[in-house]
């Protein structure tokens, strides 16, 4: 690089390799070969999902080396062919590998445009736009479970979402825990079915709960946990000095899609003073049916829910929220770290719309556009229908198995 011209007290520097007009003609250049390969091939079923090689033959091609010198515009626009050839097109309507698939084109078109515009999503003043964006589709993701009030924020994944639960469960239950660490703690319990996600395991290793004091509860044959078999568990974990604070119910288990019985684990977890989070990476989405929402009849007396539009939705990779009924702000009394080069208390708006604290990352991505155009776009009518189609699809295919096996 080298110095170009000193504007306003700013060092203005220009690529040597590449100037500003270059960028920008290799970008529409490789914008049409993504709308060609992916968009248009990617989507037709006469196409392959994947142009499949081996791990040796696929290196071979793509020519990963990164080396002295820069390549030429047209091998950069190669390469971005070789990607776009050689990868596996999740928005095909043959790619079942997976919980996500398909493409919304104005969700799609709010990722393009989170990517291009390149912000963090945790000051009011560098995200303005995205701070009350984020702020009203929680609001509405809320409603829909059945709170008025709460609290939220958008997660990378639903095992970070369902991280975060158990962290705001144990400083619920602990508050100690934040200051003074794990040594303060008793022993804890936590419980979940043998149909939920892994991701249970992962936080209590995590956050040094240990999964050995994760308490397996059984499930039936449809993959729904077990009530009684709950009780059990608590009374076994209480035998052994743990104190129960957390149970994770699931709507919608990965291997089977089973939903567990709610009103009955919240009893159970009412009696007992434990957080109840559910887990409803996927099957949250049928709070927009008026036809399947009764799957998960007793959400709204959980603690927190864990919920991933980037599935049934189509929202696109990555969009996880984790929600709260809480009104106390445990979410930002459990992670603040109260940075006062970053939130600063003396700025020129409110500043309670700087949400950044709350989290646990300081960097964070806007994953709150590609929901609220595509929501803007369709409506909750729009959605509903997509929750319901996929409903048809699913049965369909079963049926479409059991006639077949005889």
């Amino acid at each position: 690089m080298y110095l170009t011209e000193y504007i306003n007290g700013h060092v203005h520097l220009e690529e040597s390799d590449m100037c500003e007009s270059d960028g920008k003609l290799f970008l529409t250049e490789a914008f049409s070969v993504i709308m060609e390969e992916i968009l248009h091939k990617g989507t037709d079923s006469k196409e392959k999902v994947c142009e499949w090689k081996d791990p040796d033959q696929l290196r071979a091609l793509l020519d990963l080396d990164l080396r002295e010198h820069g390549e030429s515009h047209e091998q950069l626009l190669q390469r971005v062919q070789d990607v776009a050839r050689y990868s596996v097109k999740t928005c095909h309507p043959r790619f079942f590998n997976q919980l996500f698939a398909g493409v919304d084109y104005h969700a799609l078109t709010g990722r393009l445009l989170t990517e291009t515009l390149n912000t963090s999503q945790y000051t009011y003043e560098v995200a303005p736009v995205f701070v009350l964006m984020e702020e009203e589709v929680l609001r509405k993701l809320r409603s829909l479970v059945g709170w008025s009030e709460g609290d939220g924020i958008f997660c990378p994944g639903g095992s970070m979402s369902n991280m975060y639960a158990m962290n705001i469960a144990r400083y619920w239950a602990f508050p100690q825990v934040k200051t003074q660490g794990l040594w303060a703690t008793p022993r804890m319990a936590i419980f979940t079915s043998q149909q939920s996600h892994y991701s249970m395991k992962k936080a209590a290793a995590f956050l040094g709960i240990g999964t050995d004091n994760i308490f397996i509860v059984q499930a039936d044959e449809s993959g729904s946990m077990i009530p009684e078999d709950l009780e059990a568990k608590i009374m076994q974990a209480k035998s052994k000095d743990a104190v129960p604070f957390f149970v994770n119910a699931t709507a919608g288990t990965t291997v089977q899609g089973a939903f567990d019985p709610l009103n009955h684990i919240a009893d159970i977890s009412e009696r007992n003073g434990m957080w109840m989070h559910i887990d409803a990476a996927w099957g949250g989405s049928v709070l927009f049916s008026k036809k399947h929402k009764h799957l998960v009849s007793g959400i709204e007396r959980a603690n927190s829910v864990t919920w991933n539009p980037h599935k049934m939705l189509l929202t696109g990779l990555q969009c996880s929220v984790i929600l709260f009924r809480d009104t106390t702000n445990l979410l930002m009394h459990c992670h603040s770290a109260n940075a006062t080069y970053l939130f600063q208390q003396d700025k020129f708006y409110d500043t309670s719309l700087d949400t950044g604290d709350k989290s646990i990352q300081c960097g964070r991505k806007v994953d709150c556009l590609k929901l609220w155009l595509m929501w803007k776009a369709i409506g909750t009518h729009g959605l509903s229908e997509r929750v319901d189609k996929a409903f048809a699809l699913a049965s369909l295919q079963c049926h479409m198995i059991l006639q077949k096996s005889f």
